[in-house]
C-alpha cells in the first residue's frame, strides 16, 4: 500500500469504522482513540497490506482493539458514585430508538457487533469472518442466533409501535 492509497483508505473509511466502534462502545473519546490507533497500526504495516484487502485489515485492527478496550475497563472497573443528570444529555430519542439500543444492548459483544458489521455495516459473512477470526458457518450460526434473541427481546412490532 502506497501514501496515497494509505490516505484515500483514510478517506474512505474513518468514518464507517468510527461509527462501528461507537455503536459498540457508546463513548466517543474512546472510539476515536480506537479508531487513531488502528489507523496507527495500519500505518506501520502498510508495506505488507494489500490495497484491496485494506478495508477488511482495517476494520480486524479495530475489533480487536475494541476487545482489548472493554477486557482492559472491565478489570479496571472504575464506581462512579454518580449520574449524569438527565437534563445533562439533551439528547431526544425516540421510544423505538431506545428499544432498539436495550435490545442491541441484551446481546453479548459478539452478538453485537455481528449484527451491526452485517446489517448496519454490511459486510458479507466472509468479511465479518475476517474481521472476527471466525469462520464463515459460524458468523451466520451466530448472526441467527442473536436475530432471534433480539426478535425475542422486542417481542412483535405492534406492542412497540
Amino acid at each position: 500500500m502506497t501514501d496515497i492509497e494509505y490516505n484515500s483508505c483514510v478517506d474512505k473509511y474513518a468514518d464507517s469504522v468510527f461509527r462501528f466502534i461507537l455503536k459498540n462502545l457508546r463513548n466517543e473519546e474512546d472510539a476515536r482513540d480506537i479508531v487513531q490507533s488502528a489507523f496507527e497500526k495500519m500505518w506501520i504495516k502498510r508495506e505488507s497490506i494489500v490495497n484491496d484487502t485494506a478495508k477488511s485489515f482495517l476494520f480486524k485492527i479495530a475489533y480487536n482493539q475494541m476487545i482489548d478496550h472493554i477486557r482492559k475497563n472491565k478489570r479496571i472497573q472504575l464506581h462512579d458514585s454518580f449520574k449524569e443528570d438527565a437534563s445533562v444529555q439533551k439528547e431526544q430519542t425516540s421510544f423505538l430508538k431506545r428499544e432498539l439500543d436495550k435490545a442491541l444492548e441484551s446481546l453479548t459483544q459478539l452478538q453485537k457487533s455481528l449484527i451491526l458489521l452485517k446489517d448496519y455495516e454490511g459486510y458479507s459473512y466472509a468479511e465479518i469472518g475476517e474481521i472476527t477470526g471466525l469462520n464463515e458457518s459460524q458468523v451466520k450460526v451466530y448472526l441467527h442466533r442473536a436475530r432471534l434473541q433480539l426478535r425475542n427481546f422486542i417481542g412483535k412490532t405492534e406492542n412497540i409501535i
